[in-house]
């Protein structure tokens, strides 16, 4: 699956990396690069979603990311 929207460093527990599409859900990242992992960044990212994953943040469904393009 594709998802635009903003990056969001979420400070749930020992903190987290979130995806808030523009649709305005909420997607906590699974094994996110670190080039990925900034604040505000505009992207595209493509993934999937993982239903057999928990997690302690618990804001979204878990997104493992297959692949990302930063957005202008």
């Amino acid at each position: 699956m594709s998802i635009t929207g903003v990056i969001e460093r979420k400070g749930l527990g020992p903190g987290t990396w979130a995806l808030v599409a523009d649709s305005g859900e909420t997607y906590e990242l699974k094994n996110a690069p670190d080039e990925l992992k900034k604040s505000d960044l505009k992207v595209k990212v493509e993934g999937e979603i993982r239903e057999d994953v928990m997690s302690f943040a618990m804001i979204g469904p878990v997104l493992e990311v297959k692949s990302f393009k930063v957005l202008d």
